[in-house]
């Protein structure tokens, strides 16, 4: 009887932790956060200063697709920036606590030398992360990779920024797939869209996003 109560205590013991381990499986990355509410108002669309928004920006059925060439001006004509096309969510500008992007993003080949999302902003920097794309892989700045095959498919992407701790982490289709130290503490702010490399970019970038969000703790 004792023998048969001790495994019954095992049991149930292991269904406990196998239970808790599914629960840990089954996070998401937004879990425990709270949504900030968009609008139209927090897209701000950056594009070159000398084309109408309509030639590299469109909004239709729920899918924002921005495009720019290598021979593109700055969105600024006081800028040495290279050639973008991006959405800068304003409105919701951070220096503290823990902040989260969320979007499906899409990447058409031959896409490359492109910056797909970034956290704009840093102690001494311009910026905290940048996501690329090159021939396919996306990768932190032009070094580490972080997903491989991203081209012709529809992706999630969460970036999670904790300010006070100085870390940012990459979720990609939910799974954490890159983790670093941040870059100082600053007035931080999300995009995404298409922003080329200093080298090795194509003529032609492109992105699409849909189902964008902003979430805090």
């Amino acid at each position: 009887m004792e023998f048969s109560k001790g495994y019954a205590l095992l049991f149930v013991a292991i269904v406990g932790l196998l239970g808790n381990f599914c629960l840990m499986c089954g996070a998401d990355p937004t879990d425990g956060f709270i949504n900030v509410p968009l609008t139209e108002d927090n897209f701000e669309i950056q594009r070159p200063y000398n084309v109408p928004v309509d030639k590299r920006y469109s909004y239709e059925n729920g899918v924002r697709r921005l495009w720019v060439y290598a021979d593109d001006k700055p969105h600024n004509p006081n800028s040495h920036t290279q050639p973008r096309t991006e959405i800068k969510i304003r409105g919701h500008d951070y220096s503290s606590g823990v902040w989260q992007f969320e979007g499906y993003g899409f990447v058409p080949n031959p896409t490359s030398g492109a910056t797909i999302t970034q956290i704009h902003g840093a102690a001494k920097e311009a910026t905290t992360i940048m996501l690329r794309i090159y021939n396919g892989d996306l990768r932190y700045y032009s070094g580490d990779l972080i997903e491989t095959n991203m081209y012709d498919k529809w992706f999630r992407v969460n970036l999670i920024h904790d300010v006070d701790a100085g870390q940012v982490t990459v979720f990609i289709d939910g799974q954490q797939k890159f983790h670093t130290k941040d870059r100082g503490r600053g007035d931080f702010y999300f995009k995404c869209g298409v922003y080329a490399a200093p080298k090795d970019f194509s003529h032609y970038m492109e992105s699409r996003w849909r189902d964008i969000k902003l979430y805090k703790k």
